[in-house]
């Protein structure tokens, strides 16, 4: 069963359509009760002066509609149940309330639903004296020579353009022949990973690797399963089908969500779509979730060619929420500029002993780099093992290739801080180098070389936040460091592994990812960065 934020399937549409109102941020907008089960949203400012545009469908893909309403584009929007097209009564109330001598224009998605019951509605609408007229938007070309083809995110184009035809006071003629223009101007196809979530039911059709190429906006099997390739591949198929149904010179752009794509990955298909063959040739484009499937994960890519007119309208200043307004193509906004950050400079040399206990240090957390990621599995995210190795891996591969300053310790610290942060990821990475590029300077004003790590463990706690007590490794390197600079190294040995002992017992960590845990996955469990400390002074 799919989990969604509701309180009961039969409330589900009104309950967003007031949500939607209390947000509105324009406040022009009023919900029609027509004291019954009807949900229509129109303009609280509508004067019934010009020809009115009305819209509507099953609910599911929000904001369409209501989200559309407004100066400039539609006039009301009539909302059914959850992907059900709303009653003839509800499009016929609609038509009565908003139309004015001017007329009005309905648009339609092409789904048998909406074309019986608007229709039955506009027809009774005429019945009655009423100017009204209906057009039916078919913009997926996914199928070729489909002789039904339904309306997707498309349809907002057209709804861009009648709504700028007739606030402009444009005749009811005039706005149904410059939305009939935009439709035969205007292809659409879409993709997902995840079909979409509805109440009490599964929404895993789509098996994990896979994408289905030419779906529609209510969850419906796509024309065909592909292997999901990479951004820039995916995007292709997509262009070369949009290309071949319907080629463009100039053109404009609405890449839509629908419904469940992360912003990070939006921004990845907006960038290969721009730069894409059909991308070049936009001047404009249009991104947001603005014709949704509920949850479902995936776009939909809409191109309209360009004219002047319909440059003019989707160009045109809106009062609505949900349309966020054409950008205008533009190069990658990009700025050169010189890296100042400049390494210091130091002659590799080389030192026997100092070389032993390098290769020492780091080979001891490469062996267990194994253990160190199980015990971080049980308290952490599991790879503090293939972090260490990694640094420990690349200070290795530099002392072999016989690149560190070997013989000036307080460069060689410093040279290791900036081994560690190349490849270290994570904080792990960064609070070592602050230690050892602190430690660095401190050794080069005082020439201890323990009094100088300890001034490096103070920096790292300073800017981690971590101190002892906390669960972490400074639980061994602390009490190990204070040992060796009062006592000797012997004694620090002995500090370091009762320090990382110590953090079996210690149920409450206050810092790293183990503070996000309860007591109870930490009891028994030894800190993993303690050990590793642990581990690294055993070794002599």
């Amino acid at each position: 069963m799919s989990d969604l934020i509701l309180n009961s399937k039969q409330s589900f549409v009104l309950d967003s359509i007031s949500g939607s109102l209390y947000a509105a941020k324009n406040n022009n907008l009023t919900l029609l009760d027509f004291n019954n089960d009807i949900k229509v949203v129109a303009r609280k400012d509508w004067k019934k002066d010009k020809v009115a545009i009305i819209c509507g469908g099953g609910s599911g893909h929000e904001p369409a509609h209501a989200g559309f309403v407004g100066k400039g584009m539609l006039t009301a929007a009539v909302c059914g149940d959850l992907f059900a097209a709303p009653s003839v009564d509800a499009v016929l109330n609609t038509i009565l309330h908003v139309t004015g001598d001017a007329g009005c224009l309905v648009i339609i998605k092409n789904y048998t639903g909406d074309r019986l019951n608007f229709g039955l509605a506009v027809e009774k609408a005429k019945e009655m004296g009423h100017n009204v007229d209906l057009i039916v938007v078919g913009d997926d070309i996914s199928i070729p020579e489909n002789p039904q083809p339904r309306g997707i995110a498309g349809t907002l184009f057209v709804q861009k353009v009648a709504g700028y035809v007739a606030e402009s006071g444009g005749s009811l003629d005039e706005v149904k022949e410059a939305a009939m223009d935009a439709h035969q101007k205007t292809a659409s196809i879409g993709v997902a990973l995840t079909s979409c979530s509805l109440p009490g039911e599964s929404n895993d059709r789509i098996e994990l690797g896979k994408a289905e190429l030419g779906l529609g906006i209510h969850g419906e099997s796509g024309i065909e399963t592909i292997d999901l390739p990479q951004a820039r591949e995916l995007i292709s198929v997509m262009v070369g089908k949009l290309h071949d149904a319907k080629p463009t010179t100039e053109n404009a752009l609405l890449l839509n969500n629908l419904g469940g794509l992360s912003p990070i990955e939006m921004n990845v298909v907006a960038k290969e779509l721009m730069e894409s063959e059909i991308g070049q040739k936009a001047r404009f484009i249009v991104s947001g979730s603005l014709m949704t499937a509920v949850d479902m994960k995936g776009f939909s890519i809409s191109t309209i060619q360009l004219t002047e007119s319909i440059t003019n309208a989707l160009t045109s200043e809106v009062e609505t929420d949900a349309w966020p307004g054409v950008v205008a193509r533009r190069e990658l906004p990009v700025t050169m500029c010189e890296n100042r950050v400049a390494k210091k400079a130091f002659t590799p040399s080389y030192d026997e002993e100092t070389a032993l206990v390098l290769k020492k240090v780091c080979q001891s957390i490469i062996d267990i780099e194994s253990e160190l990621n199980h015990l971080d599995s049980i308290v952490g995210d599991g790879d503090t093992g293939s972090t260490f190795s990694a640094g420990a891996s690349r200070v290795l591969a530099k002392l072999d290739a016989n690149e560190l300053p070997l013989q000036d310790k307080a460069k060689l610290m410093t040279t290791i801080a900036d081994c560690l942060t190349s490849v270290m990821g994570g904080s792990s990475g960064v609070l070592l180098s602050i230690l050892f590029t602190a430690a660095g300077r401190d050794f080069e004003l005082n020439g201890s070389l323990p009094r100088a790590l300890q001034a490096g463990l103070e920096q790292m706690m300073k800017y981690g936040g971590a101190k002892p007590g906390d669960r972490t490794m400074i639980d061994a390197l602390h009490p190990a460091l204070n040992a060796w600079v009062d006592q000797g190294f012997i004694a620090a040995i002995e500090a370091a592994k009762a320090g990382a002992e110590a953090t079996v017992n210690m149920t409450n960590a206050k810092a790293g990812r183990s503070s996000y845990l309860n007591s109870d996955s930490l009891s028994g469990t030894k800190d993993p960065g303690a050990y590793a400390v642990e581990t690294v002074f055993n070794q002599f």
